[in-house]
């Protein structure tokens, strides 16, 4: 049973250790409990303070439900807007606004929802939608701005202009649509079209911003540029009017290359000098090749002479002459030489010999007119590159300055013609409207309220009220200092639970309970016995004292029911009446108190006198008897020990029914007598603090404290980790019951 499990702990503490002051009796601190996330204690706190968790959670959702109710609605008008790093390239020029790169990525979106929430943004819309000298917009919000004591119109304006500010950024919500560019404007109001006038407004006024400031981008551009136009033209015009100054006062003449892509240039004499060179060459190569010519046509005959030989003129005469030839050798095998005809073939033949020599003389005279032609040509114009060279030599002396000056032209002219391209390709940008914003749902009038959420207010209050309740619970039971269950004993002062007796019945009697063995009541004392045998080696002690912190905890109850059980197992068993300041234990019993333990103490009775029987077997007592004038002085006298010990020599147990602790010092003087002692706590009526008082009194008596007995424990209303105790102390009496009323 319950109190058999306890008595198993009880067990494992060694019989008549004694606790250190300020400690708990089996070695722990008071407040050592280690921290743990008990699920059971926290389900049985909740089942105890069921009442007070419930009745917050009611209370909260029915405030849940009255604010909801009570609430404004307010309409939700969204708009979705696309957001690019770049926009579209109409043209493939730099229009002068910075580029995001990838890793600016994210600083580049953050920023644009920073612009969405910004201040400016919020007072062009103001101004867009002229929502600063609307009276009915801030009426909406419930906000009036009224003209104070001496304040000026434009004042008022002011404060009324900063209210419908704070309205519109405290009901703006910009969100971007995870995974993508989209990012939602909304805007909360008790109108739906106004809602969804404000959410497009932003959207507009966010693009059109942005639009101003990219020309407002590329306007400071061209004024930069214009500037540095203007700047670089006058440094241009005062170089080449140096350069011109330098050429004419040095007579410096360019001219252009005729062959130049580049428009390279030279001067006069340098350019002379490349032509008569160009000429020079030209010549020298005809005088070779004349030269060659002449010297083939005078080392060797005439006759061989390629141009002798390649001449038409020759080869006709040269033809017609081998003719005759031929004419003349036929002839001759006819005629003889000086025939007339023959003589006449051979002066033929003999005048074209002569034409041929002549006209090969001419040939070679033409050879040797062009070698001396081509000689005297290349000889003149060596003569003139020969005086060009100096001229050009103190020429390139005297353009060294001059270079330096076209150089600085030439730069000059760089960069103006770089500047005035730049300056058109941003004046064609900047009159290009691409924008990488743009509207892709404009909101609508909502046709239904966003806020409040009935079911979302319910589920918060519920939440709320839960958590009020669960702390409300937690924070009553921190500040509980009463002991109600056998683990608040057992954390809070460190004792073994010996047993558990239940909260009788209204109007049911202890003994008539203990009397009927079947009963609950019985059961649990029943409990109590069995863990007094296991507490200590040798079975239930002796000697032991009952006592409580205070009175009417069930103390004299607890002791007569130990005796009773204790003598029902064949044992002689002596109970006495240990509280010599206001006895009860003979009204238990149901006998007189004549005489009892006061005469004992001092004296005048012997032990066996004054016990007298009970009707139950085995079972003696003693009263109190007459209540002595100093109780404490008989308990510490030297006669407490004989009397325990002659006692004990005729019963096997010694059951004492000692005073409260608390105030007197009679409990801790008997709790030093006898072998051990067990505490009585009244659940849900013994204070922490006081059980502890107690304890450390009896500590300080050396007394042997067994554990503890909680009486008064209401099964009905206390569940001790989801255990019914009410169950365990009926076991068999209520199928007993049923049967009888069957039967019936």
């Amino acid at each position: 049973m319950f109190g058999e499990g306890y008595a198993v702990k009880q067990g494992e503490q060694r019989y008549g250790s004694e606790s250190p002051a300020g400690q708990a009796p089996n070695g722990s601190r008071w407040d050592n409990d280690a921290p743990s996330f008990d699920v059971a204690e926290y389900w049985r706190l909740a089942l105890k303070h069921r009442f007070i968790i419930l009745g917050t959670l009611i209370t909260a959702i029915v405030l849940g439900v009255i604010a909801t109710l009570l609430m404004t609605p307010i309409y939700t008008a969204t708009t979705t807007v696309q957001i690019d790093r770049e926009a579209a390239r109409i043209l493939d020029v730099d229009d002068g606004a910075p580029r995001e790169s990838m890793v600016q990525g994210e600083e580049f979106f953050q920023t644009q929802y920073g612009l969405l929430r910004s201040r400016t943004l919020a007072e062009r819309v103001v101004d867009d939608l002229g929502l600063a000298t609307s009276p009915e917009f801030l009426e909406q919000f419930g906000v009036e701005v009224t003209p104070r004591g001496g304040e000026t119109t434009a004042a008022t304006t002011a404060r009324r202009r900063e209210a419908v500010l704070e309205i519109i950024k405290k009901n703006l919500g910009v969100a971007p649509v995870r995974g993508s560019r989209l990012v939602t404007v909304s805007f909360n109001s008790p109108a739906p079209e106004l809602s969804s006038r404000v959410a497009n407004a932003f959207a507009e006024n966010f693009i059109q911003a942005n639009l101003d400031r990219k020309y407002e981008s590329s306007a400071y551009a061209r004024r930069f540029l214009e500037e540095r136009i203007a700047q670089t033209k006058l440094k241009l015009e005062e170089a080449e009017r140096g350069l011109v100054g330098y050429a004419t006062q040095q007579q410096i003449v360019n001219v252009q290359e005729a062959n130049s892509s580049e428009g390279q240039t030279l001067s006069l004499a340098a350019s002379n000098l490349s032509t008569l060179s160009s000429s020079l060459a030209d010549a020298r190569a005809r005088r070779v090749a004349a030269q060659e010519r002449w010297q083939v046509a005078r080392s060797g005959s005439i006759m061989t002479i390629p141009d002798v030989v390649q001449n038409p003129s020759i080869q006709r005469l040269s033809e017609e002459r081998a003719k005759f030839v031929a004419e003349y050798q036929q002839k001759l095998n006819l005629y003889q030489p000086e025939y007339p005809e023959m003589v006449q073939l051979k002066s033929r033949i003999d005048e074209l010999s002569a034409q041929i020599n002549t006209v090969a003389v001419g040939i070679r005279a033409s050879i040797q007119s062009q070698y001396s032609a081509a000689a005297n040509e290349e000889t003149s114009l060596q003569r003139q590159v020969n005086g060009l060279v100096g001229e050009v030599l103190d020429l390139r002396g005297r353009s060294v300055q001059y270079n330096i000056l076209q150089r600085e032209v030439d730069t000059s002219r760089t960069l103006y013609d770089g500047l005035l391209q730049r300056y058109k390709e941003v004046g064609i940008t900047g009159g290009v409207t691409s924008n990488n914003i743009s509207i892709v749902d404009a909101a609508m009038p909502p046709a239904k309220p966003s806020k409040p959420q009935l079911i979302l207010n319910l589920a918060i209050a519920a939440v709320l009220g839960l958590g009020l309740g669960l702390a409300a619970a937690l924070i009553i039971e921190a500040l509980d200092e009463t002991l109600a269950t056998p683990d608040d004993v057992e954390s809070k002062l460190g004792l073994s639970v010996l047993g558990v007796a239940p909260l009788l019945e209204k109007g049911q009697n202890p003994r008539a309970a203990l009397d009927d063995p079947r009963s609950g009541f019985s059961e649990a004392y029943y409990s109590l016995r069995t863990a007094l045998q296991f507490s200590t080696p040798n079975g239930s002690p002796a000697t032991m004292l009952v006592t409580s912190t205070r009175p009417a905890e069930g103390k004299s109850t607890t002791a007569y029911a130990v005796a009773l059980n204790l003598s029902r197992t064949g044992k002689r068993v002596l109970l006495i009446d240990g509280d010599l300041r206001n006895p009860s234990m003979h009204r238990v019993i149901g006998r007189e108190n004549e005489f009892g333990m006061s005469n004992i103490l001092s004296g005048s009775m012997e032990l066996a006198a004054a016990a007298v029987a009970t009707d139950h077997q085995g079972l003696d007592f003693i009263a109190c008897g007459p209540l002595p004038p100093n109780p404490a002085e008989l308990w510490a006298s030297d006669r407490l020990t004989r009397v325990l010990a002659d006692a004990q020599a005729i019963y096997d147990h010694v059951v004492i029914d000692g005073p409260p602790v608390l105030g007197f010092a009679d409990a801790p003087v008997l709790a030093s007598a006898v072998s051990a002692t067990v505490f009585v706590l009244e659940s849900r009526g013994t204070r922490r603090a006081q059980a502890r008082g107690a304890i450390r009194r009896l500590q300080v008596g050396r007394a042997r404290l067994l554990g503890a007995v909680l009486t008064k424990f209401n099964t009905k209303t206390l569940q001790y980790g989801g255990y019914d105790y009410a169950y365990d102390y009926t076991y068999g009496t209520r199928d007993d019951a049923s049967n009888t009323k069957k039967k019936r």
